[in-house]
């Protein structure tokens, strides 16, 4: 195999650690690969930077890969999930004033409940809500119009939907931008740091299982590049499989908070690692179980029911055809190479390859080649359940 580098794109978030720890701790290295990383101001500039062939591959928001496939927001590029690099994950915040307001109207603080604080969310903005996210296509926008059009809000109609690039979310905030953000740590934590902002709720308190990013490439490169593929996917699930123990949690924050990596403090990177979030200044942390799952749960296999969930939201957003929309989507996650080129690593292997979604309120065992698989909990907030067979 070549040992010129490959060249892989990442914006500076915890949930980029499978990338950095696989360069850091060596694992890229056992696989006969080098990796370059590089950090990118931006979705669009990532995105655009894979579809060209400047970047090989990249740290990529899960439904990114799903709209490009289906000729959505830039190039129109057939791109594929290899893995799922990390699940759940982002946080959503308001800036200072509209919790003043929330809570004057009678909001509880209550840190794990939607329903109640998405209602209060809606009451006090009196205005269309203008609410930062880190790009169109990204698991932080259809969560919160999964979450608020659950509520009564006719989305996206009745949000005004803004992107702000993960580090400058805080900024937004403070410079009156934006109302309230969804985003990935370390930024919303940041907020709090600085004083501009508060945190009223883990996103894994609307999705108990979302997938957030994953390692993406072009098909053509997949297909020109087989065994560099193998060993990077082989490489980077390694990392998430180190990631996944706590004994590592503290030499990953330390690694993670270097300078020219994320570059925050290691002990506001922790929060994320250890799910320990604070949301507001002088505040107790709120200890949130599963904030941020690199590995456990089969957390890296790429269900392409997850796909199916996301493009027919988009297509319902869009105006696309719904069936088509799932049946591209579903493959571009490509749970085939995830079984072919990583079984050997001695992971156990769903024996299917989609669920229903939403389906799971407890730790569930389900068929697998080992037998060894528990999955779940995967709830929606509102208790729906998506079915990927219907429509197709």
């Amino acid at each position: 195999m070549s040992r010129a580098p490959l060249n892989i794109g990442y914006l500076p978030l915890v949930d980029a650690a499978p990338l950095i720890i696989a360069q850091k701790m060596g694992f890229a290295d056992t696989e006969g690969i080098r990796l370059a990383l590089h950090k990118q101001p931006s979705w669009s500039a990532l995105r655009d930077g894979v579809a060209l062939g400047t970047l090989d591959a990249g740290h990529m928001l899960s439904p990114l890969p799903v709209a490009m496939s289906l000729g959505l927001g830039g190039l129109p590029t057939a791109m594929d999930a290899l893995l799922v690099m990390s699940v759940n994950g982002n946080v959503i915040g308001v800036s200072n004033g509209l919790a003043s307001k929330m809570r004057s109207n009678g909001w509880r603080e209550d840190f794990r409940d939607p329903l109640a604080t998405g209602k209060h969310l809606i009451r006090a903005s009196g205005r269309k809500l203008r609410i930062g996210v880190p790009f169109p296509f990204s698991m932080h926008a259809e969560l919160v119009y999964f979450w608020l059009n659950a509520l009564g809000l006719k989305t996206p109609d009745e949000l005004d939907v803004r992107t702000v690039p993960p580090p400058h979310m805080a900024d937004a905030i403070a410079a009156n931008e934006i109302d309230a953000f969804c985003v990935g740590e370390p930024w919303g934590s940041i907020a709090v740091e600085t004083g501009v902002g508060e945190l009223i709720l883990p996103a894994n308190s609307i999705w108990t299982f979302s997938p957030e990013k994953v390692l993406a490439a072009r098909r053509d490169w997949i297909e020109t590049n087989p065994a560099e593929t193998r060993a990077l996917m082989r490489a980077v699930v390694t990392a998430a499989r180190w990631l996944g123990d706590p004994e590592n949690r503290l030499v990953a924050s330390e690694i993670l908070a270097q300078p020219g990596l994320i570059d925050v403090p290691s002990e506001v990177i922790d929060r994320a690692l250890s799910g320990q979030i604070t949301s507001k200044p002088k505040a107790l942390a709120h200890r949130v179980p599963r904030f941020l799952e690199f590995h456990a749960s089969a957390a890296n296999f790429p269900w392409r029911s997850q796909a199916a969930w996301i493009a027919s939201n988009i297509a319902a957003r869009v105006g696309l055809d719904r069936t088509e929309a799932m049946r591209i989507s579903m493959a571009c996650y490509r749970s085939d190479l995830y079984r072919a080129n990583l079984t050997d690593l001695g992971l156990d292997m769903p024996g299917a390859s989609a669920k229903m979604e939403g389906a799971l309120a407890q730790p569930t065992p389900v068929a697998s080649a080992k037998g060894s698989i528990i999955l779940g909990p995967d709830a929606f907030f509102d208790g729906s359940i998506f079915d990927p067979g219907k429509g197709l």
